[in-house]
């Protein structure tokens, strides 16, 4: 690995190591503080994931995936993404992903009391990454 030129990139999940890549030239995804780009170099960073897409740079390559939640350690040489769930847009069913969506849109206009906001718009945003990953 070339240093300064690319990092190594691991996306794991508890089923599954879902991307493994050694030279990735950048990496972009939500964290709760807002989207987030790492290069080569980035200061050592620990994050918390927020539902979106995934984009993996590598050379002339980009891949996306729907990223759902998890953390991310990031290091000058090597990022760790603990996903609780991920999915490259092949594996994603477009007409669940709309339900899911109109679900979760209804859930929050919902007045009942019982609603749970947190977890409804948290369902928002994993139908809406699923959607947009497959754009």
């Amino acid at each position: 690995m070339a240093a300064d030129k690319s990092f190594r990139l691991r996306v794991i999940t508890p089923d599954r190591v879902f991307y493994e890549g050694e030279n990735v030239d950048m990496v972009e995804f939500n964290t709760t503080e807002g989207q987030i780009g790492i290069l080569p170099g980035h200061i050592p960073l620990t994050v918390i994931v927020r539902p979106g897409t995934l984009h993996i740079y590598e050379g002339e390559q980009e891949r996306q995936a729907a990223l759902h939640s998890g953390f991310a350690e990031i290091m000058p040489e090597e990022v760790t993404i603990l996903a609780e769930t991920i999915e490259w847009p092949e594996e994603i069913d477009l007409e669940r992903a709309q339900a899911a969506l109109q679900r979760a849109r209804q859930r929050l206009m919902d007045k009942e009391p019982k609603t749970d906001l947190a977890r409804a718009e948290t369902a928002l945003y994993r139908a809406m990454a699923r959607i947009q990953v497959l754009k």
